[in-house]
């Protein structure tokens, strides 16, 4: 084969590394599974205990729990699908379902936010009285269930299963909070203490779920992972590599775990075929270090005039 004959063979040549994506996502819907279960049996014990205690921070976080089960329903069910395997209808997969339950999980909590605030803050202005012997109760089986269901989905990669996680330990958190102001109301009265930190603990959430949504919608709208940035890529790619250049690099990712990359790699003018197959070999190493799964390159010579208008 000739030079002419074999420029043209590569010069619009996309190469694909078809990496399997790399989440157990059936360990993912299992754990989610049992945390829903766990989150809506305490969500109704709460309920009950609000009532009896008249305490708002029981009552505002059996709403948040409740919130949380539905939410956790939903990202079981779509974590289940989406383990299901890349077909015509959605040629990527359908990773971004897990993604779309942390969505719909983060709008909940949004909105049982919103209605704890609205409940909570009238009671500051105008405290009643409380059982703090009752909330310490439901404070230390708070902690113990709360604590479980984060024992089970720890560890996890995706969005829907570091939203649940999240969630959970917050509720563990915010428990902690409940037990030691009730403790605190053992010896002095103060019922005022305990809308305050019915608060304080939303607000708490109300920050952790805007800033995990804003993560959510950039995944959404396709934008550049955090953890890769286009001109580290290009530079190390030309360092580690024979290939001269790298530009229009693209980089997106399916569902925050799993990273996507097009680019343009220009190579000597001279270089025949197994030199070719072996710096796109060698771009796939490159990129499988830096947690990119699924890489489409185009070959261009050093002689030869990119056509599109972002190079």
């Amino acid at each position: 084969m000739d030079k002419d004959i074999n420029r043209h063979s590569h010069n619009h040549e996309h190469d694909h590394g078809h990496s399997h994506l790399g989440h157990d996502h059936s360990q993912s819907y299992k754990k989610i599974g049992v945390a829903f279960l766990l989150n809506l049996f305490f969500s109704v014990v709460e309920i009950v205990g609000g009532v009896i205690t008249n305490s708002i921070a029981i009552i505002s976080d059996a709403v948040h729990d409740l919130g949380d089960a539905v939410s956790l329903g939903v990202s079981w069910g779509l974590e289940k699908y989406s383990k299901k395997s890349p077909d015509k209808k959605y040629t990527y997969g359908y990773a971004r379902f897990s993604l779309l339950a942390a969505l719909i999980n983060s709008l909940v909590l949004v909105a049982g936010a919103v209605f704890v605030l609205f409940s909570a803050i009238p009671r500051i202005l105008n405290p009643e009285e409380v059982n703090p012997e009752g909330m310490i109760l439901f404070a230390i089986v708070g902690i113990v269930i709360n604590g479980l269901a984060v024992f089970v989905v720890s560890k996890g990669k995706s969005f829907n299963e570091k939203t649940v996680s999240w969630h959970l330990l917050e509720d563990v958190f915010g428990w902690i909070v409940v037990l030691i102001t009730s403790i605190l109301m053992l010896f002095i009265n103060a019922p005022i203490l305990d809308p305050i930190i019915s608060v304080a603990i939303t607000v708490f959430i109300l920050y952790k779920v805007i800033r995990n949504l804003m993560a959510i919608f950039k995944v959404f709208l396709e934008g550049a992972p955090d953890d890769v940035k286009d001109e580290d890529i290009a530079n190390i790619i030309v360092e580690e590599t024979t290939a001269i250049a790298c530009h229009h690099i693209h980089i997106w990712t399916l569902d925050g775990i799993n990273h996507f990359l097009t680019a343009h790699i220009i190579v000597a003018d001279n270089a025949d075929d197994n030199e070719i197959i072996s710096i796109k070999k060698d771009v796939r190493k490159v990129l499988e270090r830096l947690n990119i799964k699924h890489v489409t390159l185009e070959i261009e010579f050093k002689s030869e005039v990119c056509e599109n208008d972002n190079c």
